[in-house]
């Protein structure tokens, strides 16, 4: 079982993100301006906002996916070969799902 440490951690992170998800999609609904050169900048911002959005909902879903693994008493142990995670290498990355010899 996880140290509390880490199931906090990992709280925070899915909240952390949920926020900025639904910044990053109000950002994308809202209004554009009547310039045309600032249409530009905000077509040009939309990208990276897409990206970023992109990232942040892949982070999400391997935070939720970790909080699982702890509750069904899963967490720590690789997916590839079940063995152990390297306590090291879970404190650097929580939501990893693989030993270092699995993920490489």
């Amino acid at each position: 079982m996880p140290s509390q440490e880490i199931t906090t951690l990992l709280e925070n992170k899915l909240v952390q993100l949920t926020k900025r998800i639904s910044a990053i999609e109000a950002d994308f609904h809202k209004g554009r301006s009547q310039d045309f050169s600032e249409q530009a900048t905000e077509t040009e911002n939309d990208g990276v906002l897409d990206e970023i959005h992109h990232e942040a909902k892949l982070e999400l879903s391997l935070v939720k996916s970790a909080l699982k693994r702890i509750t069904d008493g899963l967490y720590g142990s690789c997916v590839e070969c079940d063995d152990p995670i390297n306590p090291d290498r879970l404190s650097a990355l929580p939501y990893t799902t693989k030993c270092i010899k699995c993920a490489i």
